[in-house]
């Protein structure tokens, strides 16, 4: 049986992992979370609005 191995040839096992910090420092991390955040934000005002609209009785048919 093979071992799994990087692109190194080393065993996969002896490959670090990046810190959180620097995972931090990498940009597309912030533009994810920025992408997320933003989606979040933009759902949550439209349901309040949409719960607002209701209770008010403006999308009663």
């Amino acid at each position: 049986m093979t071992e799994a191995t990087d692109g190194d040839g080393r065993a996969a096992e002896d490959v670090r992992r990046p810190s959180v910090a620097a995972v931090a420092r990498d940009r597309r991390v912030w533009l994810i979370l920025a992408i997320v955040a933003g989606l979040l934000v933009c759902c949550c005002s439209a349901v309040v609005g949409t719960l607002v609209a209701l209770s008010s009785g403006l999308l009663s048919a």
